[in-house]
């Protein structure tokens, strides 16, 4: 009796399941979206769409034309707006740190000449962070040590000028202010920012182009200024590509003041201390200091930022 009671139960089972199974395949998806519903939220399967992206006729970069009718500069450009559309945690975190260094980069670039679509060229550099390059390049800017010194900025274990934001831009600018000047254009000043000098020399001279456009060089310098183009597309509109915010979501730069030192810091700890602020924050303030000291045997003047 146990036996075919057990065999019973089990044959219902399958019925059942049977039943629940031909009712779900009957339904049509696209007739009968998938909801979820919850309180107010209703998410259905079809709500979410990933769209290509149109690119725009009249794209420009430094007030110089990109020619777009050209296959496959439409399609380097059709890239990068899609890798950084659709990578939307760091497009937003892009956006997020816009609004706090942008209003330091900016200036500088026009006090020194430099088109203001550059401030995207430190985005695509550094995601505008003082980070460290598998080449030794370092900070917003990525300037290696040579470029650096050889557009005035201390570098050495103690201060790294790099790490300061207005050094740091003013030195690439008179680097792509030099490049400018050598290459005759400013997308091509970009392009020798990422390749040197030489190196994109050599390719222009080999070719025989004298255009970004036209010469033929590695992928990290195909995809170099269309990144760059990419990132003004989405920062200069970020609605337009699907990003929404409020204001109080981005970053903002505390605020601070100057004191002028021109002699040794012993010990940068104690320092801070005297300004009631701690050598955490101090460094925040002032990534250039690389060490708990500041050796300054030549009584040059600093300025170093102290938190308010």
């Amino acid at each position: 009796m146990q036996k075919s009671h057990k065999l019973i139960l089990l044959l219902a089972i399958i019925v059942v399941c049977g039943v629940l199974i031909n009712a779900v395949q009957e339904k049509d998806p696209e007739q009968n979206p998938i909801v979820i519903e919850k309180s107010d939220l209703k998410i259905t399967s079809d709500s979410y769409n990933i769209k290509a992206i149109k690119i725009p006729e009249d794209l420009t970069f430094a007030g110089e034309r990109v020619p777009i009718e050209k296959h496959d500069i439409k399609e380097r450009i059709d890239r990068e707006l899609l890798v950084n559309t659709y990578w939307q945690s760091n497009a937003l975190l892009w956006i997020k740190r816009t609004n706090k260094y942008f209003p330091i980069i900016e200036p500088i670039l026009k006090e020194k000449g430099v088109p203001d679509d550059f401030k995207y060229l430190a985005v695509i550099e550094s995601n505008l962070r003082n980070v460290t390059s598998p080449a030794g390049a370092k900070g917003f800017w990525q300037l290696l040590k040579a470029a650096a010194r050889e557009n005035g900025l201390e570098v050495n274990g103690n201060v790294d000028e790099r790490y300061h934001l207005e050094k740091a831009t003013r030195a690439a600018c008179d680097y792509l202010l030099k490049a400018k000047k050598k290459f005759g254009t400013w997308t091509l000043a970009a392009a020798a920012y990422h390749d040197g000098n030489g190196g994109l020399n050599g390719k222009l001279n080999t070719q025989q182009v004298n255009s970004y456009y036209d010469v033929l060089a590695g992928e990290n310098t195909q995809r170099y200024v269309p990144r760059i183009i990419a990132a003004k597309e989405i920062l200069a509109q970020p609605k337009k590509y699907g990003f929404h915010y409020d204001q109080e979501d981005l970053y903002e730069l505390p605020e601070s003041y100057k004191v002028k030192v021109d002699t040794a810091i012993t010990n940068i700890a104690s320092f801070a201390k005297k300004f009631q602020t701690n050598y955490k924050e101090l460094k925040i303030h002032n990534p250039w200091l690389r060490e708990n000291k500041l050796n300054n045997k030549s009584r040059k003047a600093y300025y170093i930022k102290i938190p308010k």
